[in-house]
């Protein structure tokens, strides 16, 4: 069944994990989305995705993928055009230097 596939991602974690699993149920095709990182001593994560058919697991995984990056790119411009216009504020006690 191409509709239904369980893809394992090395070097990533919870941060690309959860924000593929959001992008990826977005889609109407996609019937499950979901993630688990194996061990916490492991450095990958096991993304599952289902569909209703009308698309493979694939083409759900590579949608998921150019969508964060459009998303990521759009964050990105517009945090980089705020900045430039002074669009934003320091407030007094704000620790810009927190880890």
């Amino acid at each position: 069944d191409l509709g239904s596939a369980t893809f394992c991602i090395s070097n990533e974690d919870h941060t690309l994990g959860n924000a593929l699993r959001y992008i990826i149920m977005k889609n109407p095709a996609v019937s499950f989305c979901g993630y688990s990182v194996p061990h916490p001593s492991e450095y990958q994560i096991n993304l599952r995705i289902q569909t209703d058919g009308s698309i493979t697991a694939v083409d759900a995984l590579h949608k998921g993928l150019d969508d964060l990056v459009d998303m990521t790119t759009h964050v990105k411009e517009s945090f980089k055009d705020k900045v430039k216009q002074g669009e934003f504020e320091i407030h007094d006690g704000a620790d810009i230097h927190a880890k």
